[in-house]
């Protein structure tokens, strides 16, 4: 069956690039989130970010409108009975994916794909919710999802051959680049960054350089864009700490331990860019 008409849970900076790159793409999308006033702010950031794309000529002003035409509100989970695939984005947090998960089993059609923005919790344990094993994948889009051109496609261990297919589709027809994973922690790209991030931390912890010191090593040195002490405060603290536990309690091994400054500023509410604090201070 072809996917048409797509529920994105979540509004927040990942759950609002998802439902804006779905709408670019022609697809119908509701942004579903508990309070209609975060659904507004998400449809602020999408409407800023294709505001832009007029101004740089790359999209006209009657696209603008489709696009944004094609994103509609919902705050009743039971909007889901029409919908061909759900993308959840909520907290990484396994018991409230699960019970989200359990919900759209219940309420979603037969056909219905359930896939998740998980940046590292297990696919098959949150399959494990449903009655549908089977259409549960993980679909992990980078930040800004606007921009960034990967998606991880997760496979739980029983999702299916044809499921894989329809996700590894309909992200080649998001102008994105598909990367079929299989469900350990943190799969690809979380398992490599975050231990980088997590070891950056440590080295400022243990006094060895400053974090501006350790940034310019990074992207002066590695060329990167961004360093990693940067980087964490871009993605927010508290992601990076509930990755770094998901690694340690996955796997059992103290390489992956988060460092102790890493949990003091988070339980300092020091969660980076978006609190206006982390390791820099933000305007």
């Amino acid at each position: 069956m072809k996917l048409k008409k797509i529920m994105v849970i979540g509004a927040g900076q990942m759950g609002s690039g998802i439902a804006q790159v779905c709408a670019q793409a022609g697809y119908d999308v509701l942004l579903h989130d508990l309070k209609p006033e975060h659904i507004d702010r998400g449809l602020q950031i999408i409407s800023k970010n294709i505001n832009r794309q007029v101004e740089k000529n790359r999209m006209t002003d009657s696209e603008e409108s489709n696009v944004l035409r094609r994103i509609q509100k919902s705050t009743d989970l039971h909007d889901a009975g029409g919908v061909d695939i759900v993308i959840e984005a909520v907290v990484e947090n396994m018991d409230i994916k699960r019970n989200i998960f359990a919900q759209l089993d219940e309420i979603t059609p037969d056909h219905t794909i359930l896939a998740s923005n998980t940046s590292s919790l297990p696919i098959t344990e949150i399959a494990a919710a449903t009655d549908r094993p089977e259409k549960v994948i993980g679909m992990h889009f980078m930040n800004p999802v606007p921009v960034m051109k990967l998606v991880e496609i997760i496979r739980g261990l029983a999702t299916a051959d044809d499921v894989y297919k329809k996700i590894e589709d309909l992200t080649k027809m998001l102008g994105k680049v598909p990367v079929e994973v299989n469900d350990f922690p943190g799969f690809v790209s979380n398992r490599v960054l975050m231990p980088m991030i997590n070891e950056a931390i440590y080295t400022l912890y243990e006094g060895v350089a400053t974090k501006e010191a350790i940034d310019d090593v990074i992207k002066l040195g590695m060329n990167h864009p961004m360093g990693p002490i940067e980087l964490a405060d871009f993605i927010g603290l508290d992601t990076c700490l509930s990755v770094m536990e998901i690694l340690h309690e996955g796997f059992g091994d103290d390489k992956y331990r988060p460092c102790p400054l890493l949990r003091k500023y988070v339980k300092a509410g020091w969660l980076g860019k978006k609190a206006g604090r982390g390791f820099y201070i933000y305007e």
